[in-house]
């Protein structure tokens, strides 16, 4: 404190200006923090005044007003946390055509990236604050807290304001890196791109719509932003909608309790890695199958498996054991491009085993229960974790990468099971919680995100203060990504199904053929390819309107085919280009992309087949649904 005191009287402007960057910087965490702890103990407090104070005081009531608070927190903090991803510049976008561009033209496509973010912020910013206004005229109350539907829908004005701040504030300093001419030269493109609509030539809806997508995503606009892009486009060029239909969807699409999942599952998984949880599930594997050949492969894959039933993402999966395992498997004498490609791959089953991001995700667009997804997910990625096991057993085997020679006895065993007995409780409470009938998905997902956090805090005590903040900001942006996505996709989607797209290509579909076996072959190829370069969470909010009208046709069960449908996109984690799982485990090993994509190729045709046999005998799969 008085070192502050001294640098303020000595160079007052100085440091004025370092609290005001500080504050600047600093400026939405305060809220994030609160808003995600406050939804996370809401819904904890939901489920147990449901099955505890009830119990005790007959003539309590339900708690109504809880959902409703943490939906309209959620709402907000999902919004708040979009201008951090914008300065970290970490929303999911298409790079294949930015990799290949010179330095220079790199820097340029960020300006046009911030002016076209920019145009669809201006739009909802203006058209949400006209919302407010007219919700002040003729003013309505929400149902249980009975306040003003202007206070929860302030989030428009208020989220899409800090959003332009924040991309002023990164095209300012853009500007002044690549100077006055190729500012002008990008402002020059942006103008020619938005030409087709301001022109009013007479484009058909369709055109628009998916020719901008396109171009959005080509140029490296973020893919949820080229979504919301796109349909603005075709509503100001074609009158589909009514242009302030933006705004309105903007909130209502994710006014929704089944998608607050997403960010609980999310922070439940932060909370465990950074708790020490998934250590103590490698030194548990260790003792299972450390002493086969290939052991240390074997227990990463393994380990993969039980953080799978923590984590419900790839890259996090691949992020908390792959910084654990492949220093120590190159320690041991494995090739360091064969440990990276193992925990790559074996990082996908993330998405496969419960609580899966995906899942609920599907689960929302095609209206089909997450609980019994939830299930069929199970199968396919222990399947998926044997497979890649046997083939890390033989592969290992051959080069003479035998297991860590030391005691293994039930003694030890019993030492490292005490050990990670907290985390080997976290499936127990997700899945016992949805198919006891104790808890919906979102309910289950709250109450583990409390879980972990506590674990992590008072058990362990792993998390500590210092990074505590940073674990609910992560969270935060994470699933805010994943929010604003489904936002835009609902708007997109909308468009779609009034120019009656899906119909369409069903028809074109089911005119080539109507063979339940070849129809399936062909999604698969499709998914795969788009696998290569679109995120999983995107695809699935984009495709499933479009797909599933043609398998329900040919007789699919739309609950086998999400399962499909997210194995199959869980592969896109290690094809290149957009690989992430291939990148983070690449950042760890530090080798370079392409040689490891090679090592990997064998062990995702391992996968291939998985998905091939889940796809043809859907009794695999669908058994515990059952």
């Amino acid at each position: 404190m008085n070192e502050l005191s001294a640098a303020i009287t000595e160079d007052p402007p100085a440091s004025r200006a370092g609290l005001l960057k500080k504050l600047d910087d600093n400026f939405e965490k305060p809220f994030l923090f609160a808003g995600m702890l406050a939804i996370i103990l809401i819904i904890s407090f939901q489920t147990a005044y449901r099955y505890i104070i009830t119990h005790m005081y007959s003539g309590s009531g339900a708690a109504v007003w809880t959902e409703e608070l943490a939906r309209f927190i959620f709402i907000w903090i999902s919004y708040l946390a979009i201008p951090l991803a914008i300065r970290d510049r970490s929303n999911i976008r298409v790079d294949i055509v930015y990799d290949r561009l010179s330095p220079r033209l790199q820097k340029m496509s960020w300006v046009v990236v911030d002016v076209c973010f920019l145009v669809l912020t201006a739009v909802v910013l203006y058209m949400g604050t006209n919302h407010i206004s007219m919700m002040l005229e003729f003013p309505q109350t929400t149902p249980a807290l009975q306040i003003p539907y202007a206070i929860p829908y302030l989030i428009l004005p208020v989220g899409f304001g800090l959003m332009a701040v924040r991309l002023l504030q990164d095209l300012f300093t853009q500007a002044q890196e690549i100077g006055l001419k190729d500012t002008l030269l990008s402002l020059a493109f942006c103008g020619a791109m938005a030409a087709p609509v301001l022109l009013d030539t007479d484009f058909s809806a369709l055109a628009l719509l998916f020719g901008y997508f396109l171009l959005f995503l080509v140029v490296g606009v973020p893919i949820a932003i080229s979504l919301g892009l796109s349909a603005l486009a075709t509503i100001i060029g074609a009158g589909t909608l009514p242009i302030d239909y933006v705004a309105q969807v903007a909130f209502t699409s994710i006014d929704s309790f089944p998608i607050m999942a997403i960010p609980f599952f999310i922070a439940a998984g932060v909370f465990m890695g950074a708790g020490g949880l998934s250590r103590r599930l490698l030194a548990l594997a260790d003792e299972m199958v450390g002493a086969l050949p290939g052991g240390m492969a074997l227990a990463t894959i393994a380990t993969c498996m039980f953080f799978a039933a923590i984590s419900g993402s790839g890259p996090a999966t691949v992020a908390a054991i792959g910084s654990l395992t492949i220093p120590a498997m190159v320690e041991r004498g494995y090739d360091k491009l064969f440990s990276a490609a193992v925990v790559a791959c074996a990082g996908a089953i993330g998405v496969m085993i419960p609580p899966s991001n995906p899942f609920v995700v599907y689960g929302i667009s095609a209206q089909v229960s997450i609980g019994k997804l939830f299930l069929g997910g199970i199968v396919p990625g222990l399947l998926t974790g044997f497979a890649l096991m046997a083939y890390a057993y033989f592969y290992s085997g051959k080069r003479g990468w035998h297991g860590e020679a030391r005691t293994r006895n039930l003694s030890t065993f019993a030492r490292a099971a005490r050990e990670a007995k907290w985390a080997l409780m976290v499936p127990v409470i997700i899945l016992g919680g949805i198919y006891g009938g104790l808890m919906t998905p979102t309910e289950a997902a709250a109450v583990a995100a409390l879980y972990g956090l506590i674990v992590g805090l008072f058990v362990y005590r792993e998390i500590k203060l210092r990074n505590l903040t940073q674990c609910f900001m992560e969270s935060c942006s994470t699933s805010a990504i994943v929010i604003i996505l489904m936002s835009m996709a609902t708007i997109f989607g909308n468009i779609m199904t009034i120019e009656q797209v899906p119909t369409r290509i069903a028809e074109a579909m089911l005119g080539l053929t109507e063979n339940r076996f070849l129809i399936l072959l062909l999604i698969n190829l499709l998914l795969l390819w788009v696998g290569t370069f679109m995120e999983a969470l995107a695809a699935i909010v984009i495709l499933t309107p479009i797909l599933l009208p043609i398998v329900v046709k040919v007789g699919v069960d739309p609950l086998h085919f999400g399962i499909v449908m997210v194995v199959n996109l869980a592969l896109g984690f290690v094809t290149p280009p957009v690989g992430v799982n291939l990148f983070v485990a690449s950042g760890i090993a530090r080798c370079k992309l392409e040689p490891l994509a090679r090592v990997a190729f064998p062990l995702l045709l391992v996968m291939i087949g998985i998905l091939l046999l889940i796809t043809y005998v859907p009794d695999l799969p669908l058994f515990l649904t059952r």
